[in-house]
């Protein structure tokens, strides 16, 4: 084993960028935060300046370490996990984006994915890549921006610009623009990575028309990619990890066996499935993704995405100003039994699976004279436990597997009422364990790994803590009546958008 004493992971969210510092027992030594801007320039439109990113990723490096009292010298790796799908294209001699990051988010692709869609294209592409095509993933904003902004068509095919999602980005800056990687996780969800062969796909690049020069190469998730440059935090350090941030929280909550699941709960909510060795193939809308490739070999997961999770409690206090924290609306939710019959479906950027609507938008229904503030923040926690349900009902069909049990992490895996609702909509356990920081938890065990600061897997398992089951305390008659509701709700959001929807 290494002597150096810890592990600097950087998670670069949605909202904010953070550096935890871990020691060797998994526990955290240090945090720093700092959020970044969101930039709404239309409607369905989502963008971040990638310079943010950068800068407020590498302060939070530095921060973590001068709060820990650490030296460059005492971090054994760095490991590295981002929002995904999230879209760079920059200049390869000067560094400078053409245009702003366009986030997972954004919709503004939807137009040319329906397209896509009426050539009967959608079999092919999910074949090639386990993915569906919609404007969430990667490939689309590429074309968009290559389609769009002056120039940068040429300026790719002549070699001049790179492509990269967040973890591309934030390593070519860390390695001062000598390392242009991706690894299979992050890959795996652009449109344009074969799942089966773990590389770019040719006839997925031909169909968007993206110049196989500005993709990075693909790696593994667990290996050495580069060296911390020398004017940065921590110098000198090996970058070890790379995993999108999902695929980071399933390695985190050592989910390392088929039918093992995990939900995280953050702006959107993610629920994935390891399915092990095997590809396995959707039926029901949801999609297969590569969980991670480590000591050479490579295993895969179900996943489906809800869009909008902890961000409605975000909507809610910004927005609407119903609240001033999400503590607040935690005991204004526990203080009524129920939702008094409002359903709330955050549809703010269309739904995702398993409905797949681009054109959806939020809803309030049964709202009568009595319905109030608490109202509403219960139905909010509520519609993130009913669009998680959703999910595991596609996955248990899709997998063959039942699930034993769901561990949760991520912001609003804090809330109490919305994992007892969970718990009672599922009727399976839902488990939280002591460190929720998961996704980060996860970067730096896969670069620990790399360099031999955790021996294995089985190392990892045993770190893993409970710290609260919530069971299923209401009756299974009364939790079905509620989720017909809800699919009658989610009926009058869908296809809002299209002309007389």
């Amino acid at each position: 084993m290494t002597k150096k004493n810890y592990i600097l992971a950087l998670d670069q969210g949605t909202t904010s960028s953070r550096a935890i510092v871990f020691d060797h027992r998994s526990r955290i030594v240090a945090v720093a935060q700092e959020e970044f801007r969101q930039i709404y320039p239309k409607p369905g439109w989502v963008e971040h300046d990638p310079l943010d990113i950068w800068s407020s990723q590498n302060a939070t490096a530095a921060g973590a370490l001068s709060k820990a009292d650490l030296a460059t010298s005492d971090i054994a790796a760095v490991g590295v996990t981002n929002q995904r799908e999230t879209t760079v294209v920059w200049d390869r001699e000067t560094g400078k984006p053409v245009y702003n990051a366009i986030v997972w988010q954004d919709r503004r692709t939807a137009d040319y994915c329906d397209r896509l869609k009426k050539d009967g294209l959608e079999e092919m592409v999910t074949k090639k890549t386990g993915l569906r095509i919609d404007p969430y993933f990667s490939g689309t904003k590429i074309r968009w921006i290559l389609e769009n902004v002056e120039g940068a068509r040429q300026r790719a095919e002549d070699g001049k610009l790179l492509f990269g999602t967040v973890d591309t980005w934030l390593v070519w800056q860390l390695t001062r623009r000598k390392t242009h990687v991706t690894d299979v996780t992050n890959a795996s969800r652009t449109l344009l990575l074969n799942i089966k062969t773990g590389d770019w796909d040719e006839e997925m690049l031909e169909l968007l028309g993206i110049p196989r020069c500005m993709l990075p190469e693909v790696r593994s998730s667990s290996e050495i990619y580069g060296e911390v440059a020398k004017n940065l935090y921590p110098a000198g350090a090996p970058v070890a990890g790379i995993a999108g941030d999902q695929h980071a929280a399933l390695f985190g909550q050592a989910c390392f066996k088929p039918g093992m699941a995990k939900n995280t709960y953050g702006t959107g909510c993610f629920l994935l499935m390891h399915t092990g060795a095997e590809i396995v193939p959707s039926k029901n809308n949801l999609l297969t993704t590569i969980a991670w490739r480590a000591g050479g070999k490579t295993e895969y997961a179900l996943e489906g995405s809800v869009f909008i999770g902890g961000a409605v409690v975000q909507w809610l206090r910004d927005e609407l100003q119903i609240v001033r924290s999400a503590k607040e609306l935690d005991q204004m939710a526990a203080g009524v039994k129920d939702a008094g019959g409002l359903f709330l479906v955050p549809a703010f950027a269309g739904l995702g699976a398993p409905h797949w609507d681009p054109y959806a938008r939020g809803a309030a229904v049964g709202i009568t004279r009595g319905t109030n503030r608490a109202h509403f923040c219960r139905a909010a926690l509520e519609s993130i436990a009913f669009q998680s349900a959703d999910l595991i009902t596609c996955m248990e069909k899709d997998s063959g597997l039942k699930l034993k049990e769901l561990r949760v992490d991520g912001g609003a895996s804090k809330s109490e009422p919305l994992l007892q609702f969970q718990a009672d909509l599922l009727g399976t356990p839902v488990v939280r364990p002591k460190n929720t920081e998961t996704t980060a938890m996860g970067a730096a065990y896969l670069a620990g790994l790399a360099v031999g600061y955790w021996e294995n897997r089985r190392e990892i398992t045993e770190r893993w803590e409970v710290d609260r089951t919530f069971a299923r305390e209401r009756p299974a008659k009364e939790m079905k009546a509620l989720q017909n509701d809800w699919d009658r709700a989610l009926e009058r959001a869908m296809a809002w958008e299209k002309k007389g929807g």
